[in-house]
């Protein structure tokens, strides 16, 4: 595989027309160009980026194919309204543990035409996951380590989300230091950067830059949290 030195025109060519034209005529029409401007460049990104992150966090998992860390252009649209058939996004996810799933957290990536949006955490916790995420945000321990690892990733600028209850769950304190994070049923920091930066030779590098800058909300989950707790 070829090194990485930023996203080629032909990503951007192609996403701008997967977005316009979204059918399969189209796609089928274009098969040099998606393996141009998304399968081959996206394989390769996650080749460069995957050891670095590895340096982030040492059990990380990446695989630079599609069903590995490259997401599927073909959208699920079996219980949606929306019937485009195509994303029209190009989606990465480096994760831990041998679930690919929501239950550990990870690193993820997403390219528009317009947008790179990437992110760190977990998102959708149920189960006993959920009640593990909350045992840890009442616990004196972990509930400083959180506020702590919010902190880190406040101070650099980074958002923190997100609040998707009104109420406290039963049966928990809401009196603790961290019990505003009872609110939550998802953790994550993210950051937003203009598509041009995905076109630079050191594009990798500003990745990595803030992941790690992120990443103190993603080892709290990984620590306390994740089914692949360390």
């Amino acid at each position: 595989m070829s090194g990485f030195s930023g996203f080629p025109p032909a990503t951007f060519e192609f996403l701008s027309g997967i977005a316009a034209n979204n059918d399969k005529t189209w796609f089928e029409a274009h098969r040099p160009l998606y393996s141009a401007g998304y399968v081959e460049p996206a394989a390769a990104f996650v080749a460069a980026l995957g050891p670095r992150l590895r340096e982030i966090s040492p059990s990380v998992r990446f695989e630079p194919k599609i069903n590995g860390s490259m997401q599927r252009v073909n959208r699920d649209i079996r219980f949606s309204k929306d019937k485009r058939p195509y994303k029209t996004n190009l989606n990465l996810w480096f994760w831990h543990g041998d679930n690919k799933g929501w239950d550990t957290p990870g690193f993820w990536f997403s390219l528009t035409p317009e947008t790179v949006f990437m992110g760190v955490g977990m998102h959708g916790m149920r189960g006993e996951v959920l009640e593990t995420f909350r045992e840890s945000v009442v616990h004196p321990r972990s509930a400083r380590a959180l506020l702590a690892a919010v902190d880190a990733v406040t101070a650099g600028g980074y958002a923190v989300g997100e609040k998707s209850r009104k109420l406290a769950p039963k049966g928990y304190a809401t009196d603790g230091p961290a019990a505003e994070f009872l609110l939550y049923e998802s953790l994550h920091s993210e950051a937003r950067l203009p598509a041009e930066a995905a076109r630079a030779a050191d594009f990798v590098d500003v990745c990595a830059a803030h992941f790690r800058a992120m990443w103190p909300i993603g080892e709290w989950l990984l620590n306390e949290v994740s089914s692949d707790k360390k």
